[in-house]
């Protein structure tokens, strides 16, 4: 089923960059099961003469995004900010099983699905987010399947003979109840089952891979749909498949022929007597050789065309000629991006939005380019929230850049800091902090406001929490951290008259020009 890999139709629309972002939560190591997808989009994309990026959380104003993992969550609610399809071009890639058997995910990602243009590897998920009969399946929800992939041959000394490698069968993902059954069908018939850590991803899972004789494939849910995203990086990489087929399973023709099948309740006897079988690794060759032959690129070629016709026919889902007006700031965004904010640091190599170092004067309004958000604009009183964690122990010049944070936020605006805690293990430990912080820290940008030089608005201090080394809530002391919520207010007339009386300048007075003689 190999397709022609013409050049791109000169006539056609396929003339946008590609950007594909891979939703992930700060610290979620599974997220990273989202790279072979990824990768194999990126491959087919480039062939069609694409432009293609690939980054984690963040989106493109100049790209239409393919976004993975849509579903995932960050505490109670989406990590992809849902408001950003107003803004971006978005494609979301639903690689789960939906349905009433099928996976459980948040409603916010149903309704994703629902109004926005899907690619999707089985049509049996379409009926989960999209109603019977609506008329819009075929306008903007797309199916591609996964096949061989050739970046991920071994040299030919690199590869082991399947019959020589060290492990009998290899099972990677999660475990249930269902597969525990199966597995153990396994190894009662002998072979050794060697089970990938929980969470090993990527050239580290690919390695063990390259180890086994086969890799054991069965279903997780009782949808039973086939589990061809994780398969064909196994049959790409040159190791043979064995996998569960039920009457549920719905198998796309690349893989008919590239794949060992057994039904669920003959695992044991598939053991027992194919896989012992003497010729069963030149039938396993044969069939990795068939898959090598398999050829999708007709299918995202579809896609791409369709998609960018799409978007074509709607600009103003772009809206990308507005300069953005962000009302959240995240400082220091090295260590985790927020979607939805304006991610701002001092470093290239964290990735932000842009980079801006708040202790510098800044001048507003302040215009910027962002590659991830377009044109943008810093305007006085404009934001509603700050956060900076483990931000203010490395900054030169605290009160300027507290300034610069005060002269941001709206009146009722809050700034939301997490810092060492003077004298904890950790406050000196990083060679860049310049200083740690204790109750009394906050008190220039609270009470005695006017040292800084102002005059009209200040911080309040709403809470003061302390952390422990895990940034848990935690006593006095135990604490590794403190979490500092400051709220921007305006300052009462007796504040005002205490600051002028406390500064040289009396707080500035009115020039009284002469209006007569």
């Amino acid at each position: 089923m190999r397709t022609s890999e013409a050049d791109p139709d000169p006539d056609s629309e396929q003339d946008s960059d590609i950007h594909l972002c891979i939703v992930q939560p700060a610290g979620y190591l599974h997220a990273l099961g989202f790279l072979d997808q990824a990768r194999f989009f990126r491959y087919q994309f480039r062939r069609l003469g694409a432009r293609v990026t690939i980054g984690q959380n963040r989106l493109r104003h100049d790209a239409i995004n393919f976004v993975f993992g849509a579903h995932l969550m960050s505490g109670n609610h989406l990590m992809f900010d849902a408001s950003a399809t107003q803004r971006f071009r978005c494609v979301f890639v639903n690689l789960e099983q939906l349905g009433r058997v099928g996976a459980r995910v948040p409603d916010a990602f149903l309704e994703l699905l629902a109004t926005s243009p899907v690619v999707d590897y089985d049509a049996e998920n379409i009926s989960a987010y999209r109603g019977q009969g609506d008329g819009k399946d075929g306008e903007d929800v797309f199916l591609v399947s996964f096949a061989h992939a050739p970046y991920l041959a071994c040299a030919p000394s690199e590869n082991i003979a399947l019959d020589k490698r060290p492990l009998d069968v290899l099972f990677f993902g999660s475990i249930n109840d269902r597969r525990r059954a199966m597995l153990k069908e396994i190894t009662t018939a002998g072979h050794q089952v060697h089970i990938l850590p929980f969470g090993l991803y990527g050239p580290e899972r690919d390695d063990e891979i390259l180890r086994a004789k086969v890799v054991f494939n069965c279903h997780f849910y009782d949808s039973a749909r086939f589990e061809q995203a994780r398969v064909f990086q196994c049959l790409s990489l040159g190791t043979p498949v064995i996998s569960e087929r039920t009457a549920m399973t719905n198998v796309p023709p690349q893989f008919e022929h590239s794949v060992f099948w057994t039904p669920s309740d003959g695992v044991r006897a598939f053991f027992d007597n194919d896989f012992r079988r003497a010729d069963f690794f030149d039938l396993a060759r044969q069939k990795l050789a068939r898959f090598a032959t398999c050829d999708v690129l007709d299918q995202y070629a579809t896609v791409l065309a369709r998609v960018q016709h799409y978007f074509a026919a709607r600009p103003g889902n772009a809206n990308a000629a507005a300069r953005w007006q962000p009302e959240r700031i995240h400082i220091g965004s090295g260590r985790d991006y927020w979607p939805g904010w304006l991610n701002v640091d001092v470093l290239e190599s964290a990735q932000p939005d842009v980079l801006l170092d708040l202790s510098l004067p800044l001048e507003l309004p302040a215009r910027m380019d962002s590659a991830t958000l377009g044109p943008l604009e810093l305007r006085p009183e404009s934001i509603q929230f700050i956060y900076a964690s483990n931000v203010l122990e490395h900054v030169r010049d605290l009160p300027r850049m507290m300034t610069n944070c005060l002269r941001l936020l709206k009146t009722g605006g809050q700034m939301l800091v997490e810092v060492p805690n003077e004298g904890s293990p950790g406050a000196w430990q990083d060679p860049t902090h310049v200083r740690a912080f204790n109750e009394n820290s906050w008190l220039y940008y609270t009470t005695w406001f006017w040292y800084l030089g102002w005059f009209d608005e200040r911080f309040d201090m709403v809470a003061l929490e302390w952390l422990d080394h895990a940034h848990a809530p935690c006593k006095r002391e135990q604490a590794h951290f403190m979490r500092v919520r400051l709220q921007k207010i305006r300052t009462s007339a007796l504040e005002r008259s205490m600051a002028r009386a406390l500064r040289p300048d009396f707080g500035g007075l009115p020039d009284d020009a002469l209006t007569g003689r």
